[in-house]
């Protein structure tokens, strides 16, 4: 998979998968080089192999990032209706998964047009108490360039 030939795949790909699991999983290295996975529930993919994820949450992630900028982000369709389809015609009729390789940039003010991506994003939740407690005050972001891509393989059903 070409990360710039096939970035707008990957861009619907990542917004379906969304719409089923409300969240990808950010694998890192701690400071003893063990694996760690954080969940992030505001990646949002620009138009050029980019990307960023609001920083309120994540305390661990932030201090791997000063040791080693390298992730691997792993965004699965979860949807039911795309896997039993699938399952019956034992074949997927597009990516169950996608891994993206990249590299932390620097935690920063988010713009007002990152602001209203996750507000059009978290739409559907107004007015639910928890709502504002997640959502409110998502001022920091931080950026990824993505360098690399692979569609998960699973072997005849990918085909």
């Amino acid at each position: 998979m070409d990360i710039k030939d096939d970035w707008s795949k990957i861009r619907k790909h990542f917004n379906k998968s969304f719409s089923s699991n409300l969240h990808v999983s950010i694998a890192s290295l701690d400071s003893e080089s063990n694996p760690t996975v954080t969940p992030i529930g505001s990646l949002f993919l620009n138009d050029d192999q980019t990307g960023f994820y609001f920083e309120k949450f994540p305390t661990k992630l932030p201090l791997y990032a000063k040791i080693n900028r390298n992730v691997c982000i792993l965004c699965v369709n979860s949807s039911r209706v795309f896997w039993i389809k699938s399952l019956f015609w034992g074949k997927f009729s597009d990516y169950p998964a996608i891994k993206l390789y990249g590299q932390l940039g620097e935690k920063r003010q988010a713009t007002e047009q990152e602001k209203k991506r996750l507000k059009k994003r978290m739409k559907f939740t107004n007015g639910l108490k928890g709502n504002a407690y997640l959502w409110q005050d998502m001022d920091a972001v931080r950026e990824i360039n993505f360098t690399k891509a692979d569609k998960i393989n699973l072997g005849k059903m990918t085909e």
